[in-house]
């Protein structure tokens, strides 16, 4: 009897969406160690060579899945401002919160989304990138230039908040501090971060 996978079509309807659902899945579960071309070709129930139409290696699939990504935090970071209102203390709090929601919700995707943005040549992710950083600078400028932040460096003010965010969702991730303390953490990091950053006079 044929093995099954000898009568696995080549083709499929949306195949790439289809592998990137599943890779999302597979990461979300076993890591990104964990996936693999050849396994995601059997869970669409394509043959295995059906891929690399879309993905010449598992590389190639890491980076599709960071540039989803950095489009999906884009999505997040806008729906969270449009809905934030005027202020900028709330402007911060809802782009903390939208960050950070998806760093913890999305752990594993966000290593890969920094991992490949940072290789040699990953210009697609760098571009992809800049969308949602683009949009935390110029929430940095903005404060500025409402005076709730001093004037300067854009890019050192923007990197305290960055990194700040970053270690929320690191202790949330690591289980250090329960999820249910993000939205205490974030107010008490916008009330530091403004109220401490805001000039003198």
């Amino acid at each position: 009897m044929p093995g099954v996978s000898e009568e696995r079509p080549y083709h499929h309807g949306n195949l790439r969406a289809a592998l990137l659902d599943a890779a999302g899945r597979g990461l979300r579960e076993r890591g990104a160690d964990g996936l693999s071309l050849r396994d995601l070709a059997r869970e669409v129930g394509v043959s295995h060579a059906a891929p690399r139409r879309h993905f010449p290696d598992r590389q190639a699939l890491l980076d599709a899945l960071a540039e989803d990504g950095f489009a999906h935090l884009d999505t997040a970071l806008r729906a969270a401002l449009a809905g934030a209102g005027e202020g900028f203390s709330a402007r911060v709090r809802a782009a903390m919160t939208a960050y950070i929601r998806f760093a913890t919700e999305n752990a594993a995707l966000l290593e890969v989304m920094y991992a490949g943005k940072h290789r040699p040549g990953a210009t697609r992710l760098v571009e992809a990138a800049r969308a949602p950083f683009g949009m935390m600078a110029d929430l940095i400028t903005e404060g500025q230039e409402q005076g709730a932040l001093p004037a300067g460096d854009p890019e050192r003010v923007g990197l305290v908040l960055f990194a700040t965010m970053q270690g929320i969702a690191s202790l949330i991730n690591g289980d250090l501090v329960p999820p249910d303390m993000l939205d205490d953490l974030v107010e008490t990091t916008v009330e530091q971060f403004v109220g401490g950053t805001r000039p003198q006079g």
